[in-house]
């Protein structure tokens, strides 16, 4: 069997944008190629509007792409039978508030997904198995009969989270989880996405624009820049040497608690502002915000190159 779960290979998604009397590409990923292991978490990162949110809902067909190609476990993912993949394929939504159903309770939001794919036989099953799944992530069985709005952040991404389990999947995507939470339970949150994947081998492809957090719950991670992936890497090599312009900017920005470190190191700062989607700079979109930026860089994209141990960089200069 493949240690690889997911494969993706040149995906792309372009939206049709009007400007004016023409409609043009606006080129949210743009060829972007990755691999996730068996029980792995693979780290997304990037500024707002890089794309890591359209990556992660294209992955699992939320968005018909526009090209390349996903497989999971050794077959592609194509629109026939996306249905039968979601059994093992899920996601984790950015916020908690707007993605649970307001009129529906604890139980059946969590057992939506086993009433969706007939998993449970008769009702008991059918419960015990909710109350499982609650177990789980923190919740009470009291919690069960009550409804979204009378929880907390924290709380209501458990639930979200407890739904996403509920028919064993292989693989999630991890939009963001924690991004709307207080700093006190994202550590909690991010602690019980860890014991979950070592008691179930969960794999995740984990989205946020967080180094820190990023860090800490992956194995490696990929820096995202205007639709492209810039560099990915294992997470300590990545967070010890970067060699992408954007992640050495990213990574000065990450605050350190210790004042001489602090002192000591130095910011490095872009100047400019992030171009348009739709007005992409020639060869390389990072060009016209980097201090290393040559004729090449105007006139090429540079390829995602290995450098060595699987750390990989698309940069002429580095």
């Amino acid at each position: 069997m493949s240690e690889t779960l997911v494969e993706v290979k040149n995906l792309k998604q372009y939206f049709p944008v009007r400007v004016g009397l023409k409609t043009m590409p606006l080129k949210a990923v743009d060829d972007v190629s990755f691999t996730v292991g068996r029980g792995e978490t693979l780290g997304l990162v990037g500024e707002s509007g890089c794309g890591k949110t359209t990556v992660g809902r294209t992955v699992l067909r939320l968005y018909e792409p526009t090209g390349g190609e996903v497989i999971f476990d050794g077959e592609p993912v194509t629109a026939k039978n996306i249905t039968s993949m979601r059994k093992q394929m899920q996601m984790v939504f950015q916020d908690p508030y707007s993605s649970l159903d307001p009129r529906m309770t604890v139980e059946d939001i969590i057992g939506e997904p086993l009433d969706v794919h007939n998993l449970c036989s008769n009702r008991k099953e059918r419960r015990e198995r909710i109350l499982e799944l609650m177990n789980y992530v923190g919740l009470n069985a009291e919690h069960a009969r009550r409804y979204a709005h009378e929880f907390s952040g924290g709380q209501r991404q458990r639930i979200g989270i407890a739904r996403a389990l509920a028919i064993n999947p292989k693989f999630i995507v991890c939009d963001e989880p924690v991004s709307a939470l207080d700093v006190s339970i994202q550590a909690q949150v991010i602690n019980m996405f860890e014991e979950l994947q070592d008691k179930l081998g969960v794999a995740y492809l984990f989205i946020a624009h967080d180094l820190l957090v990023v860090h800490h719950i992956s194995k490696r991670i990929a820096v995202m820049y205007l639709g492209k992936i810039v560099e990915i890497a294992d997470a300590d090599d990545l967070n010890e040497h970067p060699l992408h312009p954007y992640t050495q900017s990213l990574l000065s920005a990450v605050p350190i608690p210790d004042p001489e470190v602090t002192r000591a190191r130095q910011r490095i700062l872009l100047e400019g502002d992030v171009p348009s989607p739709l007005k992409m700079p020639s060869g390389c979109a990072f060009r016209t915000r980097c201090r290393y930026a040559t004729e090449q860089c105007a006139a090429e994209c540079p390829a995602l190159t290995d450098r060595g141990n699987g750390h990989c960089v698309a940069c002429w200069n580095k």
